[in-house]
């Protein structure tokens, strides 16, 4: 049993973005909005959930960015700036679909039914070589992404795809951090709970039985698992946590697969690379030298 393990050093996008200002910054213009490209690319991708919406988000995006390259001086400010940016854009393009999601993820509804815990807690699918399997397979994690309401879906992007610390999410989603944290772990147990029923688990099969309820301890449990796995939980609440795992099987495997789900939610790659990549880059820049002319004319007229 693993407790108190935590998360090491993600790379995400912010990473990306960090070394695209430092290419900008210093000149190298091309590397730079590649870069841009490819990472606010796969956020579209999946953000949006459509590779059109994700395309008009990179390129409305980048075009928008260049007055403003030599304006930024810390990397934090250009991830937030760039980040919020795209989501507005996201959620402006996104395209309906009648199979969306109901907007409203209720704790109790994602909560597990004994039936589950009990086959979680004797099922083979959580061992490491299935998880390999599992992790492998991007169009299960793509498709069950989908179907997490758009607020709760962008919280997890920006924070477990694109390693972005609770209080940047939140400047850039504009809610407070403690609601950034009541949605990360609703849209955790959403995307596991999809991906058990497309992956068919023993505890989603048709005619199971409906959920009964669950003890009052386990349910503050649940309450309390993304916090505990992102290691912000109170440490008299975390001692409590773990007592109670040490006796409760069930919970203890619930835990092992929310975990994983986190982890293959990191893991994610959208494969967001098209022909229509080389075609953004060169109209960006065009109107980088457009632009990066018009500054030039101004300056010069002025001195």
């Amino acid at each position: 049993m693993r407790f108190r393990g935590g998360y090491g050093t993600i790379v995400g996008m912010r990473a990306e973005v960090e070394h695209a200002l430092a290419a900008l910054k210093s000149g190298n213009v091309e590397d730079g909005l590649r870069l841009l490209e490819s990472t606010v690319l796969a956020f579209g991708m999946k953000v949006c959930g459509h590779r059109e919406d994700a395309e008009d988000t990179a390129q409305e995006v980048l075009l928008k960015l260049l007055p403003y390259i030599s304006k930024f001086d810390s990397p934090q400010a250009f991830s937030v700036w760039l980040y919020t940016v795209a989501r507005n854009r996201c959620l402006m393009s996104r395209r309906k679909s009648k199979f969306a999601p109901k907007e409203h993820l209720a704790l109790d509804e994602l909560m597990p039914s004994g039936e589950e815990l009990a086959a979680l807690a004797t099922s083979p699918h959580s061992t490491p070589e299935n998880a390999v399997l599992r992790k492998e397979n991007a169009e299960h994690v793509r498709a069950a992404l989908n179907h997490v309401p758009p607020q709760y879906r962008l919280v997890l992007v920006l924070h477990d795809m694109e390693a972005l610390n609770t209080s940047e999410v939140a400047k850039i989603t504009g809610l407070r951090e403690g609601t950034v944290r009541v949605r990360l772990h609703r849209a955790r147990l959403a995307l596991r709970k999809e991906l058990a029923k497309r992956e068919h688990r023993s505890s989603y099969r048709k005619g199971r039985k409906p959920a009964e309820a669950k003890p009052r301890r386990c349910r503050q449990i649940f309450a309390a698992l993304s916090d505990y796995l992102d290691q912000t939980l109170d440490p008299t609440m975390c001692d409590e946590l773990e007592k109670h795992m040490e006796g409760c099987t069930p919970c203890e495997a619930f835990l092992a697969d929310l975990e994983q789900t986190v982890e293959r939610c990191r893991a994610f790659d959208p494969q967001s690379k098209s022909k229509q990549q080389s075609k953004m880059r060169e109209k960006v820049l065009l109107e980088y030298r457009r632009v990066l002319s018009s500054i030039q004319k101004t300056s010069a007229s002025s001195s």
